[in-house]
């Protein structure tokens, strides 16, 4: 069996289907803004103190798992420091020569946004910490013993970077951050307010109820509680008055097979594979792949980091071990397992 983690409706990741759509959606001010509360109130505090100094802000890290709004709060940071963006992602910056010429085209304070800056080079980075801490460019001519270095001066800039794993930025990138923020999950009630202003932007009509239903099913993540909106629009229109209420979006989420945990069909076959083929385990990551038709790294990167948040997964030095909770969800009785992996017997 394979699972296109793309096309996949709880997947936190931007597919190509909703980058229009989500892009309409993006708030443009703090006001506008929902949720993450602390680091909307530093990013405001920053902002004004560099405005009220006529400075640029300081190079900004953003970090958190996807879909949170990482690439919005750049936009955001942008338009109230009243500078333009240039967006740009790791994987893209293959040379040198990309970055330089990213950067000798910045106005005076602009925003460089730099997705997935984790997956930058050695020697990209090693252009950009010049850039990052002088302002400044350090370019080699010719080889060999003629080879001589020319600094060029760079405008000042912001550079934001958002990275969904920031334990893989090397200690001396990192260090060149002046603000580092750490995005936290949403809760559903802060989901629902997305939700709603998403119905409104996009004519869709929802009662609270309904944006509430869809928001505790969404994961903590924005961005799947939109394309869940999206998609229950479609059964409210044809099943029932155009409205998404309650009962309305625990239709569309039930044909679509996303439970009320925002489980989808591939992390309950997950979860019931190694509870009923190996005793909840502990079982070695490939051999789960190998039971459900999956990639290790997939199931690694894609499906295991939500149910070890909810508590429903956890690792051991043994393998993965399916605990009580993801029995007692799945209407599976539990029986603790003793140290060889079997299921002890009640004496």
């Amino acid at each position: 069996m394979d699972f296109d983690n793309e096309n996949r409706i709880v997947s936190p990741d931007l597919n190509e289907v909703d980058s229009d759509i989500e892009i309409s959606l993006r708030p443009k001010t703090f006001s506008e803004y929902i949720g993450q509360e602390k680091a909307k109130e530093n990013l405001k505090i920053y902002i004004d103190a560099a405005k009220s100094r006529g400075d640029v802000l300081d190079h900004v890290l953003l970090y958190g798992p996807p879909g949170l709004g990482k690439t919005t709060l750049a936009g955001i940071i942008a338009n109230e420091m009243g500078v333009q963006m240039r967006v740009t992602s790791g994987p893209a910056i293959e040379k040198q020569g990309d970055l330089a010429a990213l950067l000798t085209n910045l106005n005076d304070g602009d925003v460089l946004f730099i997705d997935e800056i984790h997956r930058l080079s050695r020697s990209v980075e090693e252009v950009l910490y010049p850039a990052m801490e002088d302002n400044a460019l350090d370019i080699i001519i010719g080889k060999g013993p003629s080879a001589r270095s020319i600094r060029l001066d760079l405008p000042r800039f912001t550079l934001v970077g958002a990275t969904t794993r920031a334990g893989q930025l090397s200690a001396p990138l990192r260090d060149r951050f002046g603000v580092i923020l750490r995005l936290e999950m949403y809760t559903p009630e802060e989901l629902a307010q997305i939700v709603k202003r998403s119905a409104g932007i996009l004519g869709i009509a929802a009662d609270d109820e309904g944006a509430l239903e869809i928001a505790s099913r969404s994961r903590g993540t924005p961005r799947i509680a939109n394309r869940l909106l999206k998609r229950s629009r479609d059964f409210a229109e044809v099943m029932g008055n155009g409205v998404i209420t309650v009962d309305t979006a625990k239709i569309a989420l039930g044909r679509m097979e996303i439970d009320e945990l925002g489980l989808d069909l591939t992390d309950r076959l997950l979860l019931t594979s190694m509870i009923k083929n190996y005793n909840g385990g502990p079982v070695g990551l490939e051999t789960i792949a190998a039971t459900i038709g999956e990639e290790a790294v997939t199931i690694e990167d894609v499906y295991e980091p939500y149910l070890m948040q909810i508590g429903f997964l956890s690792k051991t030095p043994r393998g993965r071990i399916a605990t009580a909770p993801a029995y007692a969800h799945l209407g599976i009785p539990y029986k603790a397992n003793d140290d060889n992996g079997q299921q002890k017997l009640d004496l």
